[in-house]
């Protein structure tokens, strides 16, 4: 019984701050980590940056499949419903902590690799560059839906959200084919 009573509410403030605090602390780690690489140097220097950069793109991934299901689930709640404010805080946790900060490492671990390991050359890479470019579109077209869905202004229906949540994976398929097959150079 006590425990129930000392339970967080995830929708309040202390909460959400700490998982912000926790979240900023481990993108500084993540930095710090890639900084020391950048600083030792090592002789595996390219596995190290690639490593970090599957860590980001699965972190990344995990939000953008993850986030249209939170839309479809928050479509059929009444705009100002306790469960309704429940998904507004997901959503914007979600974008803010995870989402965001792996989409930039991403970004910046994959072009350090395009830049050093293949000088940007490749039709692959350039088909795979701009596949990335359209995930990162998609982001940005979630970031807008969870500002529409805190002000209860979202204009879709559930079955959009269904079919938005086939975009990420679409472009997650046709990256990995180009990244493991490279069908053309």
């Amino acid at each position: 019984m006590e425990r129930l009573m000392t339970m967080e509410k995830q929708t309040d403030n202390a909460p959400g701050q700490r998982a912000g605090r926790r979240a900023y602390f481990m993108i500084l780690a993540f930095a710090a980590l890639a900084i020391a690489l950048f600083a030792w140097h090592p002789v595996d220097l390219y596995l190290w940056i690639k490593a970090l950069h599957i860590i980001a793109v699965i972190s990344w991934m995990a939000g953008m499949l993850y986030m249209p299901r939170l839309f479809v689930y928050h479509t059929d709640a009444e705009p100002g419903s306790r469960q309704s404010e429940t998904f507004k805080v997901m959503e914007k946790r979600l974008l803010r902590y995870i989402m965001t900060p792996a989409m930039i490492l991403t970004w910046i671990f994959g072009l350090y690799l395009a830049w050093s390991v293949y000088d940007f050359h490749g039709g692959w890479l350039h088909a795979k560059i701009g596949l990335v470019v359209l995930l990162s579109a998609v982001h940005g077209l979630f970031s807008r839906a969870v500002r529409n869905f805190a002000r209860d202004e979202n204009k879709h229906s559930a079955r959009y959200w269904r079919m938005m949540n086939e975009a990420p994976t679409l472009l997650m398929i046709a990256i990995v084919i180009l990244v493991v097959v490279k069908p053309f150079a």
